[in-house]
């Protein structure tokens, strides 16, 4: 077969890039972990003490292959790889995240004009274009495609978020409402989910108020709540209710109407889901106001369940030290009351502010003290839901940049007998991110889905900052990808010269 030859300018470009790559990173590589979790980067705080997992295959051969970078990458062109393992260098050096994030959340972008337009150009072209699908639907369907044509599928999540009053609420319901619409118009199973912020959908203020009276009924069962109905459990034994320390005052008649509004909207979105057939997965938040998030996703999970197969994914958040008895609790109410119920699991994305909240108020983190107990929490909880999922109706999407997880889920899902393009599994990770893992998933015969947010820039620059805090550090779960990255692109680079 003949070798095909860049031209050269090409060729020459090619080369420089590769050199300046493999240089460039070779020392920060050695140093860092290819196994990573999300939004962990920060160094343990305790000492490292690895705890038992009730997966266990450390002595069966691995059923995910990641020797072979040419045929994970076989489906990105070199230009597409290029891009990639450019991005993925930038967002791992920490003065230049520092400066960036320093830049984006400045007054300078709120104030000079010239300033914003220039840096917002400048994130467009890098970490836009690499973490998100487009500014619409219309470019959101171009990216879609490219990414079923790599055979995976899409969650797809229009990245709004934090809305302060009703207008703006309704607003971002048809943001919501148009991706069904655009997920319809695709070929069958393109599109696994439809992802959505309960904070886009009702005001940040009034969830933040429902939740300190779920909280304060948790602490005092004969407290009423007159507009409460019948849902899952929301909070275990061990969940914190720092957040609210006196007792809060009831829901005015106004906030009530809006409580209502809010849960309709959701309802709206998800009959529109299920018009579609496509699952609606709502995303966790921080824990301020993730009980009523929790509250409304359960009560549209009973009112739209149906026979066969969950329409409604809630989100658990392992690194949350309550994060397993929550599940335990929520998927026996299902069980109980004969509602399929899907979950996503991911390890967790607020783990800054949720340590400053706990430690301002003099109590201790509600987040797990070591990484070693995040991965332990998030494979339990991966091995409950696999076996929960063998024997029920649920669900579950396994969101993880991690490959030690990933490879125990899929090893255990194997020895349970789930069948490899069963539904009620899905494998899952962020647009731009662990595309290794994607792909070796994805090769061993798993259903797998990118993560993939679209929405104007000035939407989605939340995104992008905790997409860019989380490819830092010596944790970094772009590691590996840029590692097989660099193999392959030097590969093409030999096959391209020789």
């Amino acid at each position: 077969m003949a070798t095909k030859v860049l031209p050269p300018k090409q060729l020459q470009n090619l080369h420089f890039f590769i050199a300046r790559s493999l240089t460039t990173s070779s020392s920060s590589s050695k140093t860092s972990s290819a196994v990573s979790p999300l939004n962990l980067a920060e160094k343990p705080e305790t000492p490292i003490q690895e705890p038992p997992t009730v997966i266990q295959d450390h002595a069966k051969p691995s059923i995910l292959d990641f020797n072979d970078h040419q045929k994970l990458f076989s489906n990105l062109p070199t230009t597409k790889l290029l891009r990639a393992s450019s991005n993925l260098h930038m967002v791992s050096i920490d003065p230049l995240v520092d400066f960036g994030m320093r830049v984006m959340n400045s007054r300078i972008m709120e104030t000079d004009n010239i300033v914003r337009d220039v840096v917002l150009e400048a994130v467009r072209h890098t970490f836009y274009n690499h973490f998100c699908a487009g500014e619409d639907v219309v470019e959101a369907r171009r990216c879609i495609e490219r990414v079923n044509e790599a055979g995976l599928r899409v969650m797809l999540d229009f990245a709004v978020e934090y809305t302060s009053n009703n207008d703006a609420c309704d607003h971002n319901l048809k943001g919501f409402l148009d991706s069904v619409q655009s997920a319809m118009s695709l070929p069958p199973s393109s599109v696994s989910s439809v992802v959505a912020k309960v904070t886009a959908m009702l005001p940040l203020s009034l969830l933040e108020r429902v939740s300190d009276l779920l909280r304060w009924q948790q602490r005092d069962p004969s407290f009423n709540l007159p507009w409460k109905q019948n849902s899952f459990p929301v909070f275990s034994e061990s969940s914190p209710l720092y957040h609210t320390l006196e007792k809060p005052e009831p829901l005015t008649p106004q906030e009530e109407i809006d409580l209502q509004s809010g849960q309709e909207r959701l309802w709206k979105l998800c009959e529109k889901c299920v018009q579609a057939n496509i699952p609606l997965t709502v995303d966790a938040e921080h824990i301020a106001v993730q009980p009523a998030i929790d509250y409304l996703t359960y009560l549209t999970a009973i009112k739209h369940g149906k026979n066969g197969s969950p329409i409604v994914y809630g989100t658990i958040q392992a690194y949350l030290k309550d994060a397993k008895e929550r599940l335990l609790l929520a998927t026996k109410a299902a069980d109980e009351m004969g509602i399929p119920m899907g979950f996503k699991l991911v390890r967790g994305a607020y783990m800054s502010s949720e340590r400053k909240i706990a430690s301002s108020l003099g109590y201790e983190s509600p987040i797990h003290n070591s990484i070693q107990e995040t991965h332990a929490c998030y494979n339990d909880c991966a091995a409950f839901m696999l076996e929960n999922i063998a024997n029920s109706s649920n669900a579950v999407i396994l969101a993880t940049h991690n490959v030690e997880s990933g490879r125990l889920a899929a090893t255990k899902a194997i020895e349970l007998g789930i069948e490899k393009r069963n539904r009620k599994l899905e494998f899952a990770q962020l647009y731009g991110m662990s595309d290794a893992l994607s792909f070796g998933l994805r090769n061993a015969g798993f259903l797998v889905s990118k993560y993939t947010p679209y929405g104007p820039i000035q939407m989605v620059i939340p995104y992008l900052l905790r997409r860019a805090e989380e490819n830092r550090g010596l944790l970094s779960s772009s590691t590996i990808d840029r590692d097989l990255m660099r193999k392959e692109l030097k590969r093409r680079l030999k096959a391209a010269i020789f």
